[in-house]
């Protein structure tokens, strides 16, 4: 979508389960290897009782949603603001959702706000994304 298509309150989500197999692949592509998503025995000594999942690879949901959908393909991304709430566990089903919430047009850059929901409805992580939509 281009910034003539958007207005203020478009919304689109991306749903997905992750696995152990996401968290593993994430890891090894990154090369963070932190205890807390690799390893149980160090993880269940945690305040999580158990492996998480990486922040970022949640915060790959939003990017999902902005390269994919909303603006979608050749969208720019430009600056995203994370605060994590609550840790995601493997096997926790996460919805990202990206909102319209500022359209700077003269500039072509909007922004938006973005969350991720957990199964039971539970914030784990919100912020903006500041974007660059395709011109045409």
């Amino acid at each position: 979508m281009t910034i003539n298509e958007m207005k203020i309150g478009d919304s689109a989500s991306f749903t997905k389960t992750v696995s152990e197999t996401d968290v593993y692949l994430y890891a090894g592509i990154t090369g963070d290897l932190n205890p807390a998503h690799v390893n149980e025995a160090a993880a269940s000594q945690t305040m999580f009782k158990g492996r998480i999942a990486h922040g970022m690879l949640t915060a790959g949901f939003v990017s999902a949603v902005l390269g994919t959908m909303l603006p979608g393909p050749g969208t720019i991304y430009l600056g995203q603001e994370l605060k994590f709430k609550k840790p995601v566990h493997f096997h926790d089903t996460i919805t990202a959702t990206c909102t319209v919430s500022e359209m700077l047009t003269e500039k072509n850059i909007v922004k938006l706000t973005t969350v991720c929901t957990n199964q039971d409805g539970e914030v784990v992580l919100d912020g903006v994304a500041t974007v660059m939509p395709p011109k045409k």
